[in-house]
């Protein structure tokens, strides 16, 4: 398993994709992201643009636990992008986050294939200004340390540039 964080337009899926396609031709990527607005849409094309044809593509905005474990057995390699958007969606569809997080940890570690993890760092900003916002900012710290933890690898994106950090 191979975590990849790190701020926002720093390089991260890219240099996720890059690191699954040394794994191998069969090659899956787990969506997390719904697409609710215009915006949205079109970074969902952007990014699919950018990965080609190479990945087959699975949208699960909420059990990619499920999605890992069922999946990764027919891949190479499976990218996860990202963990912050299932995070949001895990938190605003009121599920048990702590017990997702358990179960993705677990089941990403014993994955057959490699699993590429996408995730953000949010916590390196001002304190929001709301609990909602306050919460996500935990859990997406707790999340980041939880998966770091049983990865083999994780890098930080910065400019573009990968910093090797485990």
């Amino acid at each position: 398993m191979i975590l990849v964080g790190g701020g926002a337009r720093s390089g991260k899926s890219k240099y996720a994709l890059a690191l699954a396609e040394v794994h191998g031709h069969k090659l899956g990527f787990v969506a997390t992201a719904q697409v609710l607005d215009e915006e949205m849409r079109r970074r969902v094309r952007r990014h699919q643009m950018d990965r080609g044809p190479l990945f087959i593509t699975i949208e699960e905005p909420y059990d990619i636990a499920a999605v890992i474990e069922d999946r990764s057995p027919k891949f190479d390699a499976l990218v996860v992008d990202c963990l912050t958007l299932w995070l949001s969606n895990l938190m605003l569809s009121g599920r048990d986050v702590d017990a997702e997080i358990d179960r993705l940890v677990a089941v990403a570690a014993r994955a057959p294939s490699s699993v590429v993890l996408v995730t953000n760092e949010v916590g390196c900003g001002i304190v929001p200004d709301n609990e909602l916002s306050r919460r996500f900012r935990d859990y997406a710290g707790i999340l980041n340390q939880r998966v770091a933890e049983v990865a083999h690898r994780v890098y930080f994106m910065a400019f573009g540039c990968p910093l090797r950090v485990k």
